[in-house]
């Protein structure tokens, strides 16, 4: 989301610039980098983007990080059988476990886990050390990590590798949009371009894995080779010079001056999380006003996207026009393409999202967002059991509209949080997308099992409506 393009395209379409939220407001920046306020506030005046040389480099920085993020976290289901097929028990220090589906599942947790988990610290990292760092450290870690998955002789080292990925992953989501947060002037497209090479990495990632497997047929070199665009980005961002405050008025952060300190500066906006009590702090001065309902919101939108997206290839594979069909002698699944395809769309999602966000208010926008996804969930079924045009325009509907919510919630968090705690504040953020989103898939699982698809999508239905009510109570408090 972009400061002055936020303040000037609304004013010059709408008349004035609608109230932004409480930190932001006050930290809105002055002039934007190289242009002149007076210009900035012309209609048809340049995009910050095109002229700002820190903007690219951040928004080419963490679009490479976020796109490895995904494409290792949705490879690792690839490799289950794999593993499975290769170990046949789990050695533990004090039993040996025969490796079943539901150890294969507690194995990939492991990785898991701390991806969701260690969100929060790692936002309390980017704001004491700079997200720079962070986001380089995420980079050698889990190159590091599928290198040491590559070599690994059993499958207890197969599980202590993916935790090495997970924690190391896990610092990435608060780190880098902090910096596009603290760092870009144009955040709202930032923030878009930054959605479209995560989903790229969702829909490219496990192709590109099945494919190597299918070529190489050895995963160990398989997981060596997707070591590599890791470390390449690591070289990369260690040789990269950007200013991770650009974005940030030299009195902005709390409200107090600027310290004058070039590094700290650097690291953050004159102030950061560095000791238990700054934490609990700023975690009570965050959840005491509006963020609480931001924070409401990104959990149920968690819960819905990990609830809608675990079980959809089992919930599609049902439908007779997504039924298996021979082709070249062997049996072909469209619901897995019909998955990936739902993916893509996101991309087209993500994009419309951040730019939608220079030109409503984000509040809006979540209310509008995840009422449409509420909506959807109750008509999926019936509409999608007609036959494969409906059940095409439905999906491409749901993969649209599933991403175009997420530069909202992630522009949201920017207007309801102060620059100095911005890394805690993402923390959170994925936290609650991540960490109790992660619950969806469990929810869902309990739902097929002990009741119907029509129950899924009217939990889903559920979650998606109380996430629209948080937008729409924060768009009435603005």
């Amino acid at each position: 989301m972009d400061d002055g393009s936020r303040g000037g395209r609304l004013a010059f379409a709408a008349g004035a610039a609608r109230p932004l939220g409480p930190f932001y407001r006050r930290n809105r920046a002055t002039v934007r980098a190289g242009v002149p306020r007076s210009d900035v506030l012309k209609p048809g005046a340049p995009e910050v983007a095109d002229v700002n040389r820190n903007d690219r480099a951040i928004t080419g920085l963490v679009m490479v990080a976020h796109a490895m993020v995904h494409t290792y976290e949705l490879s690792l289901p690839l490799l289950l059988p794999v593993w499975q097929a290769e170990f046949t028990a789990l050695g533990l220090p004090t039993a040996t476990i025969a490796v079943t589906g539901f150890v294969m599942g507690v194995v990939l947790t492991v990785g898991y886990a701390p991806f969701g988990l260690g969100a929060l610290p790692g936002g309390v990292l980017a704001d004491a050390y700079g997200s720079r760092r962070l986001i380089l450290g995420c980079l050698v870690g889990m190159g590091a990590a599928f290198l040491l998955l590559a070599v690994s002789p059993s499958l207890l080292a197969v599980a202590f590798a993916l935790f090495a990925w997970g924690v190391a992953a896990s610092v990435y989501h608060p780190s880098g949009l902090a910096l596009i947060s603290k760092g870009v002037e144009a955040r709202g497209s930032a923030f878009a371009y930054h959605g479209v090479a995560g989903n790229l990495g969702i829909a490219v990632g496990p192709l590109v894995t099945a494919v190597l497997l299918f070529a190489l047929g050895d995963w160990r070199v398989v997981v060596g080779l997707l070591a590599v665009p890791a470390l390449v980005a690591a070289v990369a961002t260690a040789r990269i010079d950007v200013d991770e405050t650009a974005a940030v008025p030299e009195t902005a952060t709390d409200g107090g001056p600027d310290d004058g300190d070039d590094d700290a500066a650097d690291a953050r906006a004159s102030g950061s999380v560095s000791s238990l009590g700054e934490f609990l702090t700023d975690s009570r001065l965050l959840f005491t006003g509006s963020f609480v309902l931001v924070f409401a919101a990104v959990m149920l939108s968690g819960l819905y996207y990990r609830g809608l997206l675990t079980f959809l290839p089992e919930v599609l594979g049902q439908f007779p026009s997504l039924a298996p069909v021979e082709f070249a002698g062997r049996e072909l699944e469209p619901e897995r393409y019909f998955y990936v395809g739902l993916l893509m769309i996101g991309v087209a999602g993500q994009y419309a999202g951040g730019r939608l966000t220079d030109l409503v208010p984000v509040e809006l926008g979540l209310a509008g967002g995840y009422g449409t996804l509420a909506v959807l969930a109750v008509l999926f079924l019936p509409v999608a059991t007609l036959g494969v045009v409906p059940l095409v325009v439905m999906g491409a509907l749901v993969g649209f509209s599933l991403f175009v919510v997420q530069p909202f919630y992630q522009a949201t968090v920017a207007e309801y949080s102060p620059a100095g705690t911005r890394g805690l504040s993402y923390g959170y953020t994925y936290l609650g997308v991540f960490g109790v989103g992660a619950l969806g898939g469990a929810v869902a699982g309990g739902v097929l099992t002990y009741a119907t698809d029509t129950a899924l999508f009217a939990v889903l239905a559920a979650f998606g409506a109380l996430a629209s009510l948080c937008g729409g109570v924060l768009y009435l408090r603005r």
